[in-house]
């Protein structure tokens, strides 16, 4: 068994500048685009005060959602799916590269949901950090069974599929690729768009079954240096 504190720490400081965090784009009243590119977290990603906050403001009659994360606290998520599921606008979630543990959730409060071809979305049983006795143990176990429940109702809300079916894919910590996810339910349709290049960059070492296509560094493109090559070549041939 993984340290959790080493576990969470990976999962939410080692990812805190890897994203490219949250914003809003409402440029007009029929449409907005609203960017998840981070770890959920108040304290380290997108801060659940601050999504609610401005989803408020949003008049679109259409929200796009648009995620990439690899997840984080399950709380501060339930706050931003309440958020998204209150909201009047008819709202479309659109997984551009990763929608991992937490953020999972997120794009399910959505009322369509698609996914770019490479993108992934990923199950797991809930995870906490405890201190105290066997006592305090057991209630904090209790409280993650719960919160187990919760997900599991939102999954066969979502999908069809059966509670036993859906505990059994959390059990394993799932990675669906975006046509399983398809297959399964949990996404309406494909997009048009394939998944993002930055999709590969978190760290995601926190988990136990992440593919190895998402274990490698990106490619890193010096484009500064390639024009100064260019340029030195365009010279030499004139």
């Amino acid at each position: 068994m993984k340290n959790l504190n080493a576990v969470m720490r990976q999962l939410f400081i080692d990812n805190r500048f890897n994203g490219d965090g949250y914003r809003i784009d409402a440029d007009d009243t029929d449409s907005a685009t609203i960017y998840v590119y981070d770890a959920i977290s108040a304290w380290g990603g997108v801060d659940p005060e601050d999504f609610a906050r401005d989803l408020a403001t949003v008049t679109a009659n259409t929200i796009h959602l648009r995620i990439n994360s690899p997840g984080g606290d399950v709380f501060d998520a339930r706050a931003m799916i309440t958020a998204v599921r209150q909201h009047s606008a008819r709202v479309v979630a659109h997984i551009d590269g990763i929608a991992a543990s937490a953020a999972t959730g997120l794009a399910l409060a959505a009322d369509e949901v698609e996914i770019s071809s490479g993108g992934f979305f990923m199950i797991h049983n809930a995870w906490s950090i405890g201190v105290g006795d066997a006592g305090e143990m057991r209630a904090l176990a209790d409280v993650l069974d719960k919160v187990n429940d919760s997900l599991v109702s939102d999954y066969t809300r979502k999908t069809q599929n059966s509670d036993e079916q859906i505990r059994e894919w959390m059990n394993a910590e799932t990675w669906f690729s975006a046509e399983e996810a398809i297959e399964h339910g949990f996404v309406d349709r494909m997009a048009d768009e394939h998944a993002p290049e930055n999709s590969v960059r978190w760290n995601l070492s926190a988990y136990n079954n992440t593919p190895n296509s998402l274990t490698v560094p990106p490619k890193i493109y010096d484009r500064a240096g390639m024009e100064r090559r260019l340029a030195l070549l365009t010279k030499v041939a004139a």
